[in-house]
């Protein structure tokens, strides 16, 4: 079997990955993630007992046991270009011998649950409600490179919003795993995520910068393909969706609803928001 080179595959001296600095053993094959360093304890203080913690970077690890169940936390930062470090150094640390630098026979996939935030684009899903996201749109460019495979499903729901004219490039269309979906979210409003490579104009935010696209939000807030519709704004879920798909993970998408761009509203209480959906989630996964 072909050995991964050291200029592909970048390890540190002890063979923990470069950038997530995690060995094999310090990873569970659970793994609940965040964008926020500093969520990672928020949630890691309802653990029974902390096993390891490591940190490098934005990305800080716990791992440890909930109710008898070992989980991982981990801190991503923000953006897709993020997620695409996370996903493919999760992959390596279960599916590639560090030591020999091959590709393990047997696959592992792992379950990674994204808690994130996020804003609504629909008046009827209020401020400090809870969203899965079935399926994620992606605005951003990660995967003009990699190959992607899509469904019809997933292909029709990308061409109709290309057909609108209201975006300038096509976006990528993926689907979450409706196992972890049916598990951790079956009682939580079902969306479909915008998933924006910027916070301001990628999500039609107007500051002092001159919006290219300044109609953007009411005419996404409207978009609807059979029987959907777009639901809100984030930063990572669609970079989450492709990867775990091309990779082989489970991979899911709970958002906690902490704006609303259409009424123009922000939660005055987000820290009791998420952490409602920090427990929730933990005694489900």
């Amino acid at each position: 079997m072909e050995r991964i080179p050291p200029s592909e595959l970048v390890l540190n001296p002890d063979l923990s990955v470069y950038h997530l600095g995690l060995r094999p053993e310090q990873l569970a094959d659970t793994i609940i993630t965040v964008g926020d360093p500093e969520r990672v304890s928020k949630i890691s203080r309802h653990f029974d007992k902390i096993e390891h913690k490591v940190a490098k970077r934005e990305f800080v690890t716990h791992t440890g046991t909930y109710k008898g169940k070992r989980l991982t936390v981990l801190s991503t930062g923000m953006g897709t270009d993020n997620i695409e470090i996370v996903m493919m150094e999760l992959d390596a640390l279960v599916n590639i011998d560090l030591h020999l630098r091959i590709v393990k026979k047997e696959h592992t996939s792992l379950n990674i649950i994204r808690l994130g935030t996020s804003g609504s684009l629909q008046l009827n899903i209020p401020v400090g409600s809870q969203l899965v996201s079935d399926y994620a749109i992606g605005l951003d460019t990660l995967m003009f490179f990699y190959q992607l495979s899509n469904t019809d499903e997933e292909a029709n729901f990308s061409n109709a919003l290309h057909d609108t004219g209201e975006l300038p490039f096509k976006p990528y269309v993926v689907r979450g795993s409706q196992k972890l979906l049916e598990k951790i979210g079956f009682d939580m409003i079902r969306g479909n995520t915008l998933t924006s490579p910027g916070f301001y104009a990628p999500q039609g935010r107007q500051v002092r910068a001159t919006l290219r696209l300044p109609n953007m939000v009411e005419a996404l807030s409207r978009f609807r393909f059979q029987d959907k519709m777009l639901t809100n704004f984030e930063m990572e879920t669609a970079g989450y969706y492709a990867m775990g798909k091309i990779l082989g993970h489970e991979v899911i998408s709970i958002n906690a609803i902490l704006a609303n761009r259409i009424s123009n509203e922000f939660s005055s209480t987000p820290d009791l928001v998420v952490e409602g959906l920090i427990e929730k989630v933990l005694d489900r996964a």
